[in-house]
């Protein structure tokens, strides 16, 4: 019998695959572990390997959507009569299902066209004036309907109009028209379908509220300094404030916390996710136990990570299990924002660039490194109070440095 292959279910929150390429055609042989075609699902585009032997022998949806559970493709012998199989497999098409003449007549418009009305003027007769009357009247834009003849039967004559001034006429500007460049339409990929369901969801499912914190970098940057010229290596500020974050998250743990819609999660492991831009949009890789790595780990994971999200090359299980989420737009130049929590955490941390500015240390105007720092919180986890505690701790760590290579 052959076998039915349907679209599996490639990460915990896939609905369903967008299939980019088919690496086999129909008639090629096949063996288990044979890469038949490449799917992107909302996460990362992934290799379909088949788990059967035989021939392709059809092939349903040769590029585009699919849901999870949909028929993509057949695998038997040569020459194999699948169709009654595949039949009898099918999804029925949906009852609701509208025939292509009633959607074009769906398409005409639902208004019925207004009647024309002929209003006519307000004295119910026509304006009696003389010819010449009349050229004086277009010649200076004289409203005749407003003047008072005293020509026979009320008829105006020249000196009607005579010291009448017209209705001051504005100048015409001609306008210049610009040609239309039109328009580019482009089609979403599964990423950006998921990105938008995620966030609209989290957005107005979720009560946020924010709060933003200022903290003087000046010792992370002279730490970092004296770190990577002993080392030869290349921490990033980032590292620092992922490390603070995680350290500050252990002591604070209801910040670690995820709504589960009837309790409330308390996370006992600190797995901070990481927004990294790729081309389609956004994916968050998830450093695992972050509180128990030191800089140098961090640094090194959080570079391999990303380089695996800009080449798709990130598997499922590298971007699951995030508590918490730090989103960093400092490298753009970017003073400070607000990010969208990332569920199923109750916070997001969003980091700015750092900035020179003059500051007052015990009264004294000095230049600082400042970096500002914003916490996006679910009301429904994080009251203000225990997020300004985990912030003045963020701040704390990062200001002191110190309390986190010891």
């Amino acid at each position: 019998m052959a076998e039915i292959i349907r679209m599996p279910r490639l990460s915990d929150t896939m609905e369903e695959g967008n299939i980019v390429a088919w690496l086999k055609k129909v008639g090629d042989k096949v063996e288990p572990g044979t890469v038949l075609a490449e799917v992107e699902t909302d996460k990362a585009t992934m290799e379909l390997e088949s788990f059967h032997s035989g021939v392709l022998l059809y092939i349903g949806v040769p590029s585009g959507p699919v849901p999870v559970n949909g028929i993509l493709a057949v695998i038997g012998k040569e020459g194999e009569d699948y169709k009654a199989q595949l039949a009898s497999e099918s999804a029925p098409a949906p009852a609701a299902t509208v025939p292509v003449e009633a959607k074009k007549e769906s398409t005409e418009p639902a208004i019925s066209p207004i009647p024309s009305i002929e209003v006519p003027a307000e004295s119910g007769e026509r304006i009696k004036a003389s010819p010449l009357a009349k050229a004086i009247a277009s010649e200076k834009g004289i409203d005749l309907s407003k003047v008072s003849g005293t020509g026979e039967n009320g008829r105006i004559v020249k000196k009607d109009l005579e010291g009448t001034t017209s209705t001051p006429q504005r100048a015409s500007v001609p306008t210049k028209i610009y040609p239309s460049s039109g328009a580019t339409d482009e089609p979403l990929t599964q990423m950006r379908k998921i990105i938008a369901r995620k966030l609209s969801e989290s957005l107005f499912t979720a009560p946020h509220f924010y709060l933003t914190a200022e903290i003087n970098m000046g010792k992370v940057m002279a730490s970092r300094k004296q770190i990577n010229d002993s080392n030869g290596i290349k921490i990033s500020i980032n590292d620092f404030v992922v490390k603070a974050s995680a350290l500050a998250l252990k002591k604070h743990p209801n910040i670690n916390a995820a709504w589960m819609g009837d309790f409330i999660r308390i996370n006992h492991d600190v797995n901070i996710g990481v927004a990294v831009a790729v081309e389609d949009g956004l994916m968050v890789p998830v450093v695992q136990h972050a509180d128990q790595k030191s800089l140098l780990t961090l640094n090194t994971e959080i570079k391999s990570l990303a380089a695996k999200a800009k080449e798709k090359k990130i598997v499922p299980q590298e971007m699951q299990g995030n508590t918490f989420t730090i989103s960093n737009l400092g490298m753009y130049d970017i003073d400070e924002f607000t990010a969208i929590i990332n569920p199923p955490d109750a916070c997001i941390l969003a980091v700015g660039s750092i900035i020179e500015k003059p500051i007052v240390i015990e009264g004294q105007i000095v230049v600082g490194n400042m970096m500002k720092v914003t916490l996006s919180c679910d009301h429904r986890v994080v009251d203000g109070a225990s997020g300004a505690q985990f912030l003045m701790t963020l701040k704390s760590l990062l200001q002191e440095p110190i309390q986190m290579l010891v």
